[in-house]
């Protein structure tokens, strides 16, 4: 295993900057973030550290001679759009992108991808495996022409009330991830596994370590803070008393985590994404709370 970061919370610096302070701080991997340029639709979205609508070969040697230099890898390449959105264009403009994500990794000679399945909010989940198939299929069979595996976050995406009812991204549960792999056997197509989302739901957040194990392609360390005081007003329906922190800030059990991972041979990216608000007023802040958060998981990293 090693420790890496997620380049969206600094999104003031360049790639090389990102690297130099990855490089500085003992961070081995990045997992640089891909969006279109100049398009922020939500936070932590619009972050484009590689623009790969416009990267090509001398670039990308450019890049990796960059890396090289700083002794500092990619983990993978990350954007999470909904590309299940309802409306039809929408959905295409964020397939678009991604098949351009997933030119740029194999340009750069990577072997990994991090996205979002997607989802329509307004409806059931049961009802959304047809169009799972038909964006899916095509997607994973680009990827695998490409030498790509994809990791798929398990983020609901529910958190604001215009991604409410059902959140958006199908991926969420053990349940529709056995569901999801059914549909498409490939060996290409995993999970990029944020234990922080459970604490959401009220699951266990270790267990799927065990039952997934062969389908961990990369993992995100944030933690999750319950705001009892919160839940206890507006209800598990309601919003804002799930908050995102640093990991040893909330209620994941990292010990148990890292202990897992170890268990079933877990050699992976352990990315810190830092979504902590406490943090976020300016870039000493993102940048300490990075910091912080790799103090905090070396103590487990230390046993691999």
């Amino acid at each position: 295993m090693n420790i890496g970061l997620v380049s969206a919370i600094l999104s003031d610096l360049t790639l090389e900057e990102v690297a130099t302070f990855a490089a500085e701080h003992g961070f081995q991997q990045i997992e640089v973030m891909c969006w279109p340029v100049g398009r922020a639709e939500r936070r932590y979205a619009g972050v484009t550290h590689i623009d790969v609508a416009t990267l090509d070969s001398a670039q990308s040697r450019r890049i990796l001679d960059m890396l090289a230099e700083k002794g500092v890898g990619i983990s993978a390449l990350g954007y999470y759009p909904n590309p299940l959105a309802a409306d039809r264009a929408e959905r295409q403009t964020y397939i678009d992108h991604l098949r351009k994500v997933m030119d740029a990794a194999a340009l750069l000679g990577l072997d990994l991808v991090n996205t979002f399945i997607g989802r329509d909010q307004s409806r059931p989940i049961e009802a959304q495996w047809d169009d799972y198939l038909a964006v899916w299929e095509p997607l994973v069979q680009h990827a695998t022409e490409r030498g790509l595996r994809i990791g798929i976050e398990n983020c609901p995406m529910l958190f604001t009330l215009d991604e409410w009812p059902g959140g958006t991204n199908l991926a969420i549960s053990p349940a529709v991830w056995r569901k999801m792999f059914e549909l498409i056997p490939s060996p290409n197509l995993g999970l990029n596994y944020d234990p922080s989302h459970f604490i959401i739901q009220h699951m266990d957040e270790v267990a799927p370590i065990w039952d997934f194990a062969h389908k961990l392609f990369h993992v995100h360390a944030k933690d999750q803070r319950i705001d009892r005081r919160r839940l206890n007003d507006v209800g598990v329906w309601g919003l804002g008393w799930y908050l995102p922190k640093l990991p040893g800030l909330g209620e994941v059990r990292w010990a148990e985590i890292f202990s897992a991972l170890n268990d079933v041979g877990y050699r992976g990216t352990v990315a810190i994404e830092v979504e902590d608000r406490a943090y976020e007023d300016t870039l000493d802040g993102r940048k300490r709370a990075l910091r912080q958060s790799k103090a905090y998981l070396d103590q487990f990293q230390a046993w691999s």
